[in-house]
């Protein structure tokens, strides 16, 4: 029997109820372009490929890509072709798999979620949908709106580029080792527009960063190496706010402005 890696984050998915529930949720048609991030031991990638006509895995561990090929290779079972590509989903270019946006699903790793969120961001032409298993709180903060307990940088850095829609909570007993914590499937669509335009994303990040790291100060303080009070006033947003009650777009409104000059003592 394989056993989970640590230094994976692997937790494998066992539950056939579970399973099943998310791939209904997923939907998948036979010609959809699917990309699987680490199936691990197979239990999504078998119901999946018998649905589909072909499936792209993207998968690290050499001893499940060892497992993968043993059970995908009886070929009295009808079912699609698997095509496995050895790779850290944080480096590969999904943009390389095929000619039209991606459907992409996984059990995620959560000590790489978040970064690989992000890297998934900056190929999003090439992606259609998302259905990811991630750490329940991770997709409260993702979800959350101006003034939600919840609510924090990750949900303002998310917001110009993702909709997002928490579909179902799933226990630990659901994968082997189980977690500590609870599972959120979730489903993530790249907007066809920006809601809102992000004239440098670079700004809009380190604005984002400084209004947040320390949740306590207004905006006039958490900001006053990046803008004036007055500056903040002119795009229409308070300086005695505090960040978490800021919407997305008025932070983006925030980032268009030019950077405060230098003050010379």
């Amino acid at each position: 029997m394989h056993v989970a890696r640590k230094r994976f984050g692997q937790h494998f998915l066992h539950d056939p109820g579970v399973i099943a529930r998310i791939v209904n949720a997923i939907a998948p048609q036979p010609d959809d372009p699917m990309v699987e991030i680490g199936p691990g031991l197979g239990a999504i990638t078998l119901p999946l490929l018998q649905r589909l006509n072909q499936l792209d895995a993207v998968e690290i561990d050499r001893d499940a890509i060892r497992h993968l090929r043993e059970i995908t290779s009886d070929t009295t079972q009808k079912r699609g072709i698997l095509q496995i590509h050895e790779a850290d989903a944080l480096r590969f270019d999904f943009g390389s798999l095929r000619d039209v946006p991606l459907r992409l699903v996984g059990n995620l790793p959560y000590n790489i979620s978040t970064p690989l969120l992000f890297r998934l961001i900056a190929q999003r032409h090439h992606i259609h949908d998302m259905h990811f298993m991630l750490q329940k709180e991770v997709v409260a903060r993702m979800a959350a709106g101006a003034g939600d307990d919840d609510y924090g940088r990750l949900s303002v850095m998310l917001a110009p580029w993702l909709r997002i829609e928490p579909l179902f909570d799933i226990g630990p007993g659901a994968f082997r080792p189980p977690p500590r914590v609870m599972s959120t499937l979730v489903r993530l669509a790249p907007h066809p527009q920006p809601p809102f335009v992000i004239a440098d994303a670079q700004r809009f990040a380190a604005v984002v960063a400084a209004a947040f790291s320390q949740r306590r100060k207004t905006l006039r303080n958490a900001l006053k190496s990046l803008l004036s009070a007055e500056q903040i006033l002119s795009a229409g947003v308070d300086p005695g706010a505090r960040a978490e009650v800021i919407a997305p777009a008025d932070f983006a409104a925030l980032a268009a402005l030019p950077a405060r000059a230098p003050v010379h003592s």
